[in-house]
């Protein structure tokens, strides 16, 4: 519709809702009935004369008027989401971005209303934002996109049978293998992870998931150290290494160890000490190569 004929169509009603509006005021009586659905009528008429407005001088002060009128609308949408993770005030945010949005997009050369045009595109920015930024770890596009179509499937066939759907079921009326129907429901549980403090067993003595988890062990910091050792024991003789492991491993003294291999003390200990100062050459000599 063209402006100034829109213009001249809301000129008359204008003024008698101006004038309705002051004669209520003045005797102090609510408006009637279909005065208040031509108020809504022409509130109509000037919001759609405000776009049309817009899109020839986008102007951002008359983009602002249009934000402000619509914004009941944006608020309705979010709030079809409170059931989530998200905040109101994070969704009412990108509620607001999408009607933005569909005021720069609108075209009213085409006809329709712009209701129809801005609650697909508010709707379509919410869920991309409960897609990508409200899961607690990150899932493929694709698969959480598949994890709501198994969720919808599930409740229509379990409304059809009667029964809960089997998974070969689920894959049947979804044209996919069972292994993704599996996957994809795996994913739906990476959307709000259970707490590590939760308990395993309600009421029970089976204590939390935390509980349960792995620790690192401080003895295998050492297995690799054992087994460069070894490397470098083999590069001793016989002779020294079973001294060695007389004397560390199995705790002799040096009288009883010279006694088992048929030498002096004094000849044990100065073995001893050669070969931990030729141990610790070799390990000096391996360290650069190591790193």
């Amino acid at each position: 519709m063209d402006s100034k004929r829109l213009l001249r169509t809301c000129r008359p009603a204008l003024f008698a809702l101006t004038l309705s509006k002051t004669l209520a005021a003045r005797a102090d009586i609510p408006l009637s009935r279909p005065v208040l659905e031509e108020r809504e009528a022409v509130r109509r008429q000037a919001a759609q004369l405000r776009l049309v407005r817009y899109s020839r001088t986008r102007d951002t002060a008359k983009r602002d008027e249009l934000v402000e009128h619509y914004m009941p609308l944006a608020r309705k949408l979010a709030a079809r989401y409170r059931h989530t993770s998200e905040s109101y005030d994070d969704l009412l945010q990108v509620a607001s971005l999408g009607l933005i949005k569909a005021i720069d997009r609108y075209d009213p050369e085409r006809g329709y209303a712009f209701s129809s045009f801005a609650v697909p595109t508010i709707l379509g920015e919410l869920r991309r934002h409960l897609r990508d930024h409200s899961w607690s770890i990150h899932v493929p596009r694709d698969l959480q996109e598949l994890g709501q179509r198994v969720t919808r499937v599930t409740d229509e066939l379990a409304a059809e049978l009667g029964r809960p759907a089997t998974v070969a079921e689920l894959a049947a009326r979804l044209d996919v293998t069972e292994e993704a129907v599996l996957d994809a429901r795996q994913a739906l549980a990476a959307h709000s992870p259970g707490s590590l403090d939760e308990r395993l067993n309600e009421g029970g003595d089976a204590g939390t998931l935390v509980e349960l988890l792995g620790a690192e062990d401080a003895a295998m910091a050492d297995v690799e150290d054992s087994v460069m050792f070894d490397g470098f024991l083999r590069q001793l003789p016989q002779r020294e290494r079973e001294i060695l492991r007389l004397r560390f491993q199995e705790g002799l003294k040096q009288r009883e160890i010279g006694a088992l291999v048929g030498i002096s003390q004094m000849h044990v200990s100065r073995l001893i000490r050669q070969s931990v100062d030729q141990l610790r050459a070799i390990a000096e000599t391996a360290r650069p190569s190591a790193m």
